[in-house]
């Protein structure tokens, strides 16, 4: 099934995400190899050929360096083509990430993203945690500003990009998206999964490859398998690969609901 429910959104997200990572940031990475970002043809045909693929799912963010303003130049002649997620709270320059989750700060991140971007609306904007996720919640202005600009209609849906599961279980009250770690070395998030879509909140998987340390032959049938699991999210520079993870992710059935 290539093809999910994304929550009560109303929205049929590919099965498998495009995450915009790789092709905006290769400093102060997680990944266990370094890289060389690509040059714009690269991109431009990268980019391209995930959305010809049948992937309708492009993830990107402020902190992933150029990766918005790229998504923005090789991909808006085909905006109305693909969910855009992206994010706030997070930015990256001069070689590393600070946050910022004031009023200010977040409106002006989302306008910056609108631009790079060149779309007037956002589908999807999630708080990108710095982990402290009580503190974000509670006793920020990151709830309210994405409230206020999806009420004037420059973001469709909202949501978490979560680093904790008790962050993950708050905003199950007012998110319609979720972003969170679930694979085959972390099942911490699986009560959430049924939760979640117990309440019609949609789930995006981040990581679901342990950042490439797990097989994708393994490890995209575990995460797709699971009934919550609207996507999952996977990045990567190699067209092939590309094609391949969709190949199994097409050939995952979900499991029944116990």
């Amino acid at each position: 099934m290539q093809y999910r429910p994304l929550g009560n959104t109303g929205f049929s997200v590919s099965a498998l995400g495009f995450g915009a990572f790789k092709i905006g940031r290769n400093e102060q990475i997680k990944y266990s190899q370094s890289y060389d970002l690509p040059d714009d043809s690269t991109t431009d045909r990268l980019l391209n050929s995930v959305l010809d693929l049948g992937i309708n799912h492009i993830d990107t963010a402020p902190a992933y360096g150029i990766s918005e303003e790229r998504i923005g130049q090789f991909l808006s002649h085909r905006r109305n083509e693909f969910l855009l997620s992206t994010k706030i709270g997070e930015t990256f320059e001069n070689g590393a990430s600070t946050y910022d989750f004031s009023r200010v700060s977040l409106k002006s991140s989302l306008e910056r993203s609108l631009d790079r971007l060149k779309t007037d609306v956002l589908d999807v904007v999630l708080i990108h945690s710095n982990h402290f996720e009580a503190e974000i919640l509670n006793h920020s202005d990151a709830i309210e500003t994405l409230q206020a600009a999806k009420q004037a209609g420059q973001i469709r849906w909202i949501g978490l990009s979560a680093k904790t599961l008790s962050g993950a279980k708050s905003a199950l009250d007012w998110a319609d998206v979720l972003m969170v770690e679930y694979h085959l070395q972390d099942r911490s998030h699986e009560a959430l999964l049924v939760q979640a879509a117990q309440q019609g909140v949609g789930v995006f998987v981040k990581k679901g490859l342990a950042s490439g340390l797990l097989s994708p032959t393994a490890a995209i049938p575990f995460v797709l398998r699971n009934p919550g699991v609207s996507n999952l999210v996977v990045g990567g520079l190699n067209l092939k690969h590309i094609q391949t993870n969709w190949q199994t992710a097409g050939a995952t059935s979900i499991a029944p609901a116990a």
